[in-house]
């Protein structure tokens, strides 16, 4: 196996922190933030981030993602350079300048007129559409003397509103829901349902998009097929207010089914009600209420706690109103939006139950041999019927681990997600306690230590088996994005885009964690 050049530094620093009282044993007043190990950890996470982009630019560049272990490469997002992009935000905030200047001389030579494989509207918004507005915003903004290429700049947000111009037919339906999975130039798969992730997480990239250029055509589309996700139809699509079911027909805008929860295939739905209100709380104050709603709903309905544990607390996911208790490593940002909403809505309950449930899946990743969470887990409460087939109880080979840790795992795998280090970065802006980083730090090393293989960092087939039971040769595009940016900017110095600057928050991360500086004024 190959080791990289930042892995011994890394491993040895870890270990020199091991005999230091660790904070959570200290009084929390008492509790040190420590500004010199925060700044050291910020740069050992640098480190990482630079390995993982050399092996990439070498392997892999400039397609969508590097295969570490054989240094082959993948072009799953489309062949326009993924990882390339999703770098571009992060490699602006930790100040990289060779970084930038290599993606910002890449991007006006894609072409986004032409692909080979089907596009996803949802993922081509999120990634590409926003590590550009991003990367335009800093370039703009707060970090223009990283602009090594001025000419290049502009030519940022004009490739921005070329790829948007190209995905636009997405939308032409007859209720303007569009389609997600795109047949360039013009076709699609012919399916007759979308997702509400897929519809209502593209609102605030296009929204942006339309601010900085002016045409608001862009935040039209896209607010014309979240209209339907705001005022759901039939009733019963909303089992309680605020929770709606999941797939929407393209050609009536009623909803399928009433199945649902804080989890992939509904996650950043969610996300983006809140998150649009802190880009502009003067315009979007309805998307504030429908957060509201969902929020106080599921404090009231899918809080749930472990029959094993019920000192921890999980959302459920739900069918009508039977509560479903399964989750996922994906739904581990549902700590961090509900303590985003708290932040901006000044109201502690969703603070304090944000840090219930940052804590339970901070839970998710102690418990496992390798110290990251699991893919998919389950759970059973105190009342849970044995032969309940919905909720089934673990299985024997899983009972022992069930009643220590609180949940037990049905997909072990962990493909380099970054939702619990996302929490954990909202908790401590919430919060200030160190703590907080010093569990984003564990999680980062269990991932140095674990994922790291040749080139880069590959996915883990089984977080609670040795040595992650193995990889799958593939390095997505989001370890940069997200996974290495939550993991800095955490123990980075303050600056106006981190969440909580100064009381307020001048910028609002996308769902691929790429910073945009808002709109309205700052809350």
């Amino acid at each position: 196996m190959y080791y990289s050049r930042f892995l011994v530094p890394v491993v040895a620093f870890f270990s020199t922190t091991l005999a230091v009282p660790h904070p959570a044993n200290l009084p929390r007043q008492s509790r040190p933030d420590n500004h010199t190990l925060n700044r050291e950890r910020a740069d050992a996470v640098k480190a990482a981030f630079t390995y993982a982009w050399d092996g990439y630019y070498k392997y892999a560049f400039p397609n969508d993602e590097l295969h570490p272990i054989t240094n082959s490469f993948s072009n799953s997002r489309n062949g326009w350079g993924a990882s390339a992009v999703d770098a571009f935000s992060t490699a602006l905030v930790m100040q990289i300048q060779p970084i930038v200047t290599e993606i910002l001389n890449y991007i006006p030579t894609i072409d986004f007129d032409h692909t080979s494989s089907q596009v996803s509207l949802f993922e081509t918004t999120i990634r590409y559409l926003g590590g550009m507005l991003s990367g335009y915003d800093f370039l703009t903004g707060p970090l223009a003397n990283l602009a090594s290429n001025a000419t290049a700049v502009p030519l940022i947000l004009k490739q921005a509103q070329r790829l948007a111009d190209n995905l636009a037919y997405a939308f032409d339906t007859p209720t303007g829901i569009p389609s997600n999975n795109l047949n360039f130039p013009n076709g699609t798969d012919g399916s007759t349902t979308n997702g509400i992730a897929t519809i209502g997480t593209l609102v605030l990239e296009w929204t942006h998009l339309s601010d900085l250029t002016g045409n608001q055509k862009y935040a039209e589309l896209s607010q014309k097929g979240e209209s339907y996700l705001l005022s759901p139809k039939p009733a019963s699509s909303e089992p309680w207010p605020g929770l709606i079911g999941t797939n929407v027909d393209i050609n009536t805008g009623l909803f399928q089914d009433a199945e649902g929860g804080w989890v992939g295939g509904d996650d950043s739905f969610y996300e983006y009600l809140i998150k649009m209100y802190v880009y502009d709380s003067t315009k979007y104050a309805s998307y504030r209420d429908r957060w509201i709603l969902a929020a106080d709903s599921s404090i009231a309905h899918l809080a749930s706690h472990p029959s094993t544990r019920p000192d921890l607390t999980f959302l459920a996911m739900f069918n009508g109103q039977e509560r479903l208790f399964v989750s996922e490593h994906l739904a581990c940002f549902d700590g961090g939006s509900f303590l985003l909403g708290g932040l901006v809505l000044k109201e502690q309950k969703y603070i304090d139950f944000g840090l219930a449930l940052v804590n339970g899946c901070h839970d998710t990743y102690v418990s496992t041999l390798t110290g990251i969470g699991p893919e998919v887990f389950r759970w059973v409460e105190n009342g849970t019927s044995p032969t309940d087939a919905d909720n089934p109880p673990p299985s024997a080979d899983q009972a022992a681990f069930y009643k220590t840790a609180g949940f037990y795992i049905t997909n072990g795998n962990y493909i380099l997600r970054p939702e619990v280090i996302e929490s954990f970065y909202y908790a401590f802006r919430a919060t200030g306690d160190q703590i907080y980083r010093d569990w984003a730090w564990n999680a980062f090393v269990a991932i140095n230590s674990t994922c790291a293989v040749g080139s880069g960092f590959a996915e883990l087939q089984n977080v609670n088996a040795p040595n992650g039971g193995g990889y799958n040769d593939f390095q997505d595009s989001f370890l940069f994005a997200e996974v290495l940016k939550y993991s800095y900017l955490i123990h980075a110095p303050d600056n106006v885009w981190q969440v909580e600057h100064s009381g307020v928050n001048e910028w609002v991360f996308n769902t691929e964690a790429h910073p945009f500086k808002v709109n309205g004024p700052p809350i």
